[in-house]
């Protein structure tokens, strides 16, 4: 929301009140609270004359400051409002005549008593960012709306990143965003997952306490601030202390809570009927006997839409025309090895036999007047279920256990963003507060199904919308990108942005949703797919099936399919820190490299977990430029090197993509290529680049932990585990393998593996190349 005609004067309508002193102070158990005119007071009289706000600061947790500015304190709360943790932390509140502090950990936020107004947050002995004359303000426009606003300083060369999945820019300075979840696809300003989460460089974040509609100004309507606005009479924001900008993401994440680690079994390949396609059991079959026939390693098999009746989404009952024995097809597609996912989303088409039902049991969201709310975009008549009424959601939850007890494994949640405000919600949330966060009772309703009758380890779901706090129910997708280059790299776009904003594990639809990609792109999209957290193939009115485009696509979807799995070890771990740190998989380079100025803007590449970098290739070609930073980096394909900081330009074919393992890293790489869920250490290949002679690192593979020290041209593995399959222990026995002066690599195989192999039980796996070609 804009507010401002230029530098000096506001827009036809809108009038502002900002606080402009101090008037008097509290300081009481760990808190602050401060009442501050928006007049200055010269005499008795100007204490008659209003607004006079209230700002309030506490500290939820250590090197996290929470202010609360407020107008009138009458008005009635109606939810909802985010789950924001708070710990046990130690804060200390004081103030003198010059200013007035509240202090946690390293964190303070200091407000001027004696001067203009001013409020400043610093860390270490540094201002990280203020809120300066006319920042904070009372905003009501020519309609009577009544605006909070704040404006917090944009340092000189600070950026901003985070706001949730965003398809433009990485770098936020310059836009303009609002929070409102909305299906606009990949191509616009609109987004499926907003989080009202900044994070900057510069050592700080910032959330935004409103669920709403939150309108962001990024150092675009004032170029040296960041703006922030809500309709209300409060308005709540966290500051979060790193320094690091995975520091943040820590603490952050902890606030709003951490994402759930996915089975194993998720991060294989999906494979996807696609949407408008048409489909049966034969249909499916033959997609999975091909897959077989030409050795390509399946995990998921996806039902989209149609695998209910036309009309009738959601009833959750098969179509028994095409479907005439679910419970037997899903038996017989199991035995396969396959996880089963079906299709779902919130809503209830009117000739759905559940529309009925729900509107006899007043589990359908209400207009104002009582009636049932409905429109025909999507589905004909369509209600949604009021997920803020208990009954509603047992009742929903109710549907899924169905399916459940029939062999389906998880749920692709799709949908939730079009969600109405002209309604009156079961426990009387706040329409507008409730637009967003809609998504988010929508999608913690189905993940508890999961998890009450999956267990805590195998829940897993495919959602496309989500809000602050969304990354505890994982995976989520980029939604409907298109057949094109441009929209592969928009969709990565907002996967860097969204793993910025606190979401562990993110994919998108291989090749494009909308339209048939060619070949060439189906080709270079794919080792993008499978060099991200989770890989699916899926469409819109066409198959996915890689023999659909030309032989070569079987190949490269192969090799990325293997590739992927042997690098399971050291991918599973990268999921495990999403889970435990809130740090995601998938991660833009300034996460890993906040320090290099040449990874500033960089939204073409990433970080696949700290030590793997990877530059996806956007044109038919070939051609690639990416970005090095400092050290001498290994192809992981071929062993070749390059020494950075500098871009390279290089030209790859299908069956290659720039995957680079950076100095340093001991890379796991797995026995296995035909399944995810494996166990992870046994037969591990430890892979060392550019390892110093001396250096010690240590590799966490599947629950084992093994310290890993390079003597010489000699690589030395033990284990701390005296248990252990390997026979490895800190103190005895250990294993080497000589190699090269670069690359080094060193395989760990259990007795009972080494014994198979002896006696020709197994044929012996293939040694990685010297030059490290894996």
């Amino acid at each position: 929301m804009k507010f401002s005609d230029g530098y000096w004067l506001l827009r036809e309508g809108v009038t502002a009140a900002h606080p402009v002193e101090v008037l008097d102070v509290s300081a009481e158990h760990g808190t602050l609270e401060i009442h501050a005119p928006t007049q200055p007071i010269r005499h008795r009289g100007d204490l008659l004359k209003g607004p006079v706000v209230t700002i309030s600061a506490h500290a939820p947790a250590p090197d996290v400051i929470g202010v609360t500015f407020t107008h009138f304190e009458g008005e009635e709360p109606r939810g909802p409002e985010f789950e924001v943790s708070k710990e046990e932390v130690t804060a200390t509140a004081s103030y003198d005549d010059e200013f007035a502090t509240l202090t946690s950990g390293a964190l303070s936020v200091k407000v001027s008593r004696g001067g203009p107004w001013q409020v400043d947050f610093l860390a270490d002995g540094r201002t990280l960012t203020s809120s300066g004359r006319k920042g904070m303000g009372i905003m009501r426009d020519a309609e009577g709306g009544h605006y909070l606003r704040e404006q917090l300083g944009l340092g000189v060369g600070t950026n901003i990143y985070g706001l949730g999945e965003r398809f433009g820019p990485l770098v936020k300075n310059g836009q303009v965003v609002d929070m409102w979840n909305a299906d606009g696809g990949t191509a616009t300003e609109q987004a499926y997952k907003n989080v009202p989460f900044y994070l900057t460089d510069a050592g700080y974040g910032v959330f935004v306490d409103h669920p709403g509609r939150v309108s962001f100004e990024v150092g675009s309507e004032t170029v040296s601030r960041v703006q922030f606005s809500v309709e209300s009479q409060q308005l709540t924001y966290y500051v979060i202390y790193g320094p690091t900008p995975k520091d943040i993401l820590r603490k952050y994440t902890a606030l709003t809570g951490r994402p759930a680690l996915p089975p194993a079994w998720s991060f294989g390949l999906w494979l996807s009927t696609s949407f408008t396609t048409s489909y049966d059991e034969a249909t499916v079959t033959s997609f999975i006997e091909g897959m077989k026939e030409r050795e390509l390693p399946l995990s998921v098999f996806h039902f989209d839409c149609f695998w209910m009746r036309e009309f009738n989404w959601c009833d959750f009952e098969w179509d028994p025309r095409v479907f005439p024995d679910p419970e037997g097809m899903l038996k017989r597609l199991k035995e396969r090895d396959l996880h089963i996912c079906v299709w779902i989303n919130p809503y209830i088409a009117q000739r759905s036999p559940l529309f009925a039902e729900g509107r006899a049991l007043g589990h359908l969201l209400k207009k104002p007047d009582g009636s049932v709310w409905q429109w025909d975009l999507w589905q004909p008549g369509m209600a949604l279920v009021d997920f803020t009424s208990e009954a509603a959601r047992q009742w929903y939850a109710s549907k899924l256990e169905a399916l459940l007890a029939q062999g389906v494994d998880c749920f692709k949640t799709d949908f939730g963003e079009r969600v109405p405000v002209d309604v009156a919600y079961a426990n009387g949330a706040d329409p507008e507060r409730m637009h967003n966060y809609y998504t988010y009772l929508y999608n913690r309703t189905v993940f508890d199904v999961l998890r009450k009758h999956r267990g805590e380890e195998e829940a897993v779901v495919f959602a496309r919308s989500a809000t602050a706090g969304s990354q505890q129910f994982p995976v989520h997708w980029g939604g409907d990108c298109e057949a094109t280059y441009e929209s592969m790299a928009e969709s990565l776009r907002g996967g860097l942005s969204l793993g910025l904003s606190g979401f562990g594990y993110w994919s998108h639809d291989i090749g494009g949703f909308e339209g048939t990609p060619p070949p060439a792109l189906f080709k270079r999209w794919i080792a993008f797919g499978l060099l991200s957290s989770h890989s699916r193939l899926h469409g819109s009115s066409s198959y996915r099936v890689p023999w659909l485009f030309d032989e070569e696509a079987v190949d490269v979807l192969r090799l990325f399919t293997r590739l992927k799995l042997r690098l399971m070890p050291y991918l599973y771990e990268a999921a495990r820190a999403a889970h435990a740190e809130g740090v995601p998989m998938m991660r833009a380079m300034v996460l890993e490299f906040p320090d290099d100025p040449g990874c500033t803007h960089l939204e073409r590449q990433y970080m696949l977990g700290p030590d793997l970098l990877v530059a996806p290739v956007f044109s038919d070609e070939g051609d690639v430029s990416y970005y090095v930073p400092e050290g001498t980096w290994t192809h992981f394909l071929s062993g070749r090197t390059v020494t950075g900081p500098r871009w390279v330009r290089e030209r790859h074919g299908f069956l290659s993509v720039p995957l680079l393992v950076r100095p340093g890293a001991v890379i796991p790489v797995g026995a296995v290529e035909d399944r995810p869920d494996y166990p992870y250490a046994d037969g591990v290949t430890l892979h060392a680049y550019g390892l110093e002679r001396g250096a010690q690192v240590t590799v966490p593979v599947g629950g084992v932990t093994f310290t890993v020290v390079r003597e010489g041209d000699t690589l030395r593995a033990s284990s701390s585990d005296p248990s252990a399959p390997w026979g490895l222990s800190a103190g005895g026995r250990t294993a080497r393998a000589k190699a090269g002066t670069g690359f080094l690599s060193l395989e760990l195989a259990s007795p009972e593996q080494k014994r198979n192999q002896l006696e020709g039980d197994q044929p012996e796996r293939n040694q990685p190349e010297q030059d490290g070609a894996w």
